[in-house]
Formats: C-alpha cells, structure tokens, sequence
C-alpha cells in the first residue's frame, strides 16, 4: 500500500491547527475611575474600599429582609426563566461541539421492489422474452434478466450497515463556532446573573418602602391622636365659654384631614405587601401576616463596603456580559472567514445487502465505500464577503456597547454614592427639623389651654410638624434605599448563588460533553 495518501491526510490533519480570524483580547478600560468622596459636608456614614460582601442585605441587620432575599433567590420566577434560558444556551453549546467529533450512524431497511419495463431498464434493451428466458433457466437477474422486464416478478432487498462522516476543521471554522458558542453561554450565564441582582435589588427596596410606610401610618395615627386630643380640649373651652365654634370647626377639619391621608397610605401597604409576593412567587396577600407587624426602618450602616474600583468590571454583571458577546463576535469573525476555504469531509459506509433474509449473515453480503469530498465555493453572489462584513460590523456594535456598559456603570456608581451622602444630609437637617417643631407644637397647646394663643397658631404648628416628620421618615427610607442603589450600581449579591466556577464550561468540557452523546 502506497504511502502517499496516508501522508497527505497527516498534511491536512496538520494545517487544523490554523484557525482564521482574529484571537480574542479582553477589551481596554475605557479610561480610569476611582471612588471620591462628593463635596460638601461629610455624611455619618462613608463608604469604604473593603471587601464587597456577598450577602450586601445582612449589613442592615434585619433578619426579616435577610429572610426574603434568601427565599427569592430560589423562588424567584424571573430568575427561574434566566436559570431555563442559560440551559439552553449551554445545550446549543454542546450541540456546536459536536461538530469536533466524527458523525456515525446505522440503518436498516427492507423493500419489495419491481422495476419498470418501460422506465430506465428499457434503455438496455431488454425483452419480454430475455426476462423470461432468464428467470426461467435460474440465471435470474443476469444482465438481460433484470428484475421489472415484462413478466418478472417483484423481489425483496435486505440491508443494514453503518455510515460515517467527519469534516476535517482545516481552517479552525468549528473550533471558531465553539468560541462563539462558548461566550455565548458566558453572556446567559451574566444575564442571569444581572436579573438575580435585579431581584435582590427590588426585594430590598420594597421590604425598606413597606417598613417606611408602615412608619408613616404610625405617624399618621399618633398626629391623629394629638388631632383628636385638640378637638376635645376646643369642645371642652366652648362649653365653658373660652372659645367660639370657629376654633371647634377648625380642629375637626384638621381631625378629618389627618384620617383622610390614612386610606392612601393602608393601600400603598397593601400593594408592597404583594410586590414581595410575588418576587418570592407568591399569590397576592400571601406575606400579609409575615409582614403585617410594623417594624423600624433597618438604618444604614455607619461604614458601607464597596470594593475596589478595580473590581467594578469583575463584579457588573453587564459588564461581563458585553465582555462575552464582544468575545461572541470576534468569533464570529473567523467563522465568516473559514467559510471562504474549501471544506473536506471523511466519510465511509459498510452495509451488508441481500435478496433473501438468509443472506443477512453472510459476509459475502458485504458492500462499502470510503474516501473524502471536497467542496469549494466557487462563486456565492458575494454571500460570503457579505456575511464576512457583517461579521465585522456586528463586533465594532459590540465593541461600542462594551465602551457604553463600562462608562453607564462608573456614572452608576458616583450617582450613587453621592445621592448617599446627599440624603444622609438632608435627614439629618430633617432630625433637628422634627425636635423643634414637637417643642413648638407642645408649647403652642400649653399657651392655646391657657388662652394665650388662638387655635390657628396650634394646628399651623402640628401641620408643620407631621409635615417634618413624614419627611424623616421619607428620608429614613431613602437613605437605607440608597444603599441598595449603590449595591445595585456595583452589582453584588451574585457571587455566592451563581459563582463564575459553575457559570460556564470549558470548551473541552463541552465537546468532550458533546463527543460522549
């Protein structure tokens, strides 16, 4: 047996180590970025370049919201239809790599046949008589005995055997589709990643809205009390002569007021009440036992842990993911060119074929055929150089996107940390707001019970002061949330739960995955 054509498979087998387009290199950092501290006064609580912390929610200390995000993380329904989307991504993965391996399958088959005498056995000449003749002295399908000729009867054909094929990947086309694939199943892996914080996100920022409403109704119903309290002192000075019904009239619209703010706040409750439902998937009022019972607003803590500025594009989960779909792309990149090169595909069938069941088992019975194919696009209408800029424009896109992610996310971030310091700020100018105005409303009824102030003096003092306290706990509520916005911003809470080790085969993995199916 020659040697030559052994050697000339070994060349080809060689040049599949060329693989067309370009390599992939993580994309530069679109300039710098540091955390600052905003201008103005210093807030009680700064942020701080320790360790991010995985379980962000347990810095504020409140086992009921600690309680919520772990129950999220796994009940969640969009993280659920993330967690399904990333299995297909990995599926379609797998399915790219088998396209590494060779592809071998069987067959088995039985027909009863009869050829036509009039179709392409006329083109040999044969007679009625021939085939007669022929079936008749046993020589039976002879060449002027073939089966169809007039009067032959019909015949059966048996067969089984196996067929395989495997293209050689000389210009690195499937190895390139893997690497798409691959980041492909990175960028699912990101997006789901970017939901479950989404999630967290939300569950937080509706847990501290509730406790922040429950705290107004508190409010609203001590104010209400005081109201009420008001009224029955103006009742009481009417009846012996100190007052007139001016100042009786007056405290009961400020009475009626007071209620009338109580519907709108219960409703609002309600509503976030089942916003955390349905985050933990479940039906409406399902929480509204757990959560019923007022509790404080989980405070902020004095130090708050953001990491290192370096670590902001580890962490975003968009970041990670544009990085995967620019990966994607360049990929992409050197599939387009493998297309332009001439494909070759190994492929070899071993079949055993026989007229009667009997000659199933005999070797003799044996038909095969090997040997490679070549295909060449000769002239495609300028479909390949189209896709091949197609390619090229769809990763500048990706490029670009990149840029934008990575710059959205640093904007994200100071936004955060100065809204931080600004509400922090403003509550406590809030603070001092709501002592002097509880001075103010405590001397105005001691002066109006003694007649040394009319009644208007009293309720402009109280309406101040439910103002300013409603305002604080707003602003209570705001400084916890923006905490949340700020790990919102930085993007954790993700780390524990889908750890990049288990996003994300290699691409070995995948196709030995796929070479074992």
């Amino acid at each position: 047996m020659s040697l030559l054509p052994l050697a000339a498979l070994g060349g080809l087998l060689t040049l599949g180590a060329c693989t067309m387009g370009p390599n992939w290199q993580r994309p530069d950092s679109p300039g710098r970025f540091s955390y600052q501290a905003p201008a103005g006064q210093p807030a009680p609580s700064q942020a701080s370049e320790k360790p991010l912390p995985v379980n962000w929610w347990d810095i504020f200390g409140d086992p009921e919201l600690s309680s919520l995000e772990r129950r999220a993380v796994s009940a969640n329904l969009d993280v659920q239809e993330a967690t399904a989307r990333f299995a297909q991504s990995r599926a379609a993965a797998r399915i790219t790599g088998a396209d590494r391996y060779p592809s071998i399958g069987g067959n088995a088959s039985y027909t009863r046949e009869r050829a036509s005498p009039n179709g392409i056995l006329s083109l040999l000449g044969t007679t009625q008589q021939q085939s007669a003749s022929t079936v008749a002295n046993g020589t039976g399908f002879g060449p002027s005995g073939l089966p169809g000729s007039g009067g032959s009867p019909p015949f059966d054909l048996w067969q089984y055997g196996v067929d395989a094929s495997w293209e050689l990947d000389l210009w690195g086309r499937v190895r390139r589709e893997m690497e798409a694939a691959n980041a492909e199943t990175e960028a699912s892996a990101d997006m789901r990643r970017g939901i479950l914080v989404s999630v967290l996100v939300e569950t937080a920022r509706d847990y501290l809205l509730l406790r922040g409403v429950q705290a107004q109704i508190a409010i609203t119903r001590q104010n209400l009390d005081i109201a009420e309290h008001s009224l029955a002192l103006t009742r009481l000075r009417l009846q012996n002569g100190a007052t007139t019904d001016l100042d009786v009239a007056n405290a009961g619209a400020a009475v009626s007021t007071i209620k009338a703010s109580l519907p709108g706040l219960i409703s609002r409750q309600a509503e976030l009440v089942n916003a955390l439902s349905f985050l933990l998937a479940e039906p409406p009022r399902a929480l509204e036992t757990e959560l019923g019972t007022p509790r404080p607003i989980p405070p902020a803590p004095p130090v708050v842990p953001v990491g290192l500025p370096s670590e902001l594009a580890e962490q975003r989960p968009d970041i990670r993911a544009a990085e995967a779909q620019l990966h994607a792309a360049t990929a992409e990149i050197g599939v387009a060119k493998a297309d332009f090169y001439p494909k070759i595909t190994l492929g070899g069938s071993l079949d055993i074929q026989a007229l009667q069941f009997t000659g199933l088992g005999s070797w003799g019975s044996r038909q095969y055929g090997f040997g490679p194919a070549i295909s060449l696009p000769i002239f495609e209408g300028g479909r390949l150089r189209g896709t091949l800029e197609l390619r090229k424009a769809q990763q500048r896109q990706a490029a670009i996107a990149y840029q934008r992610t990575v710059l959205q996310a640093w904007r994200e971030v100071d936004d955060a940390l100065t809204a931080y310091n600004a509400v922090q700020n403003q509550r406590s100018q809030l603070e001092d707001a709501v002592k002097q105005n509880e001075t103010a409303l405590k001397t105005a009824r001691e002066q109006y019970a003694q007649g040394a102030t009319d009644f208007l003096n009293v309720l402009t003092v109280q309406g101040r002061l439910l103002d300013s306290q409603q305002s604080l706990v707003q602003a209570t509520t705001a400084t916890s949330m923006a905490v949340t916005s700020l790990y919102a911003a930085l993007g954790g809470g993700w780390q524990q739960v889908f750890p990049v080790s288990s996003g994300m085969q290699t691409a070995s993995a995948i196709a030995e995955a796929a070479g074992q199916r």
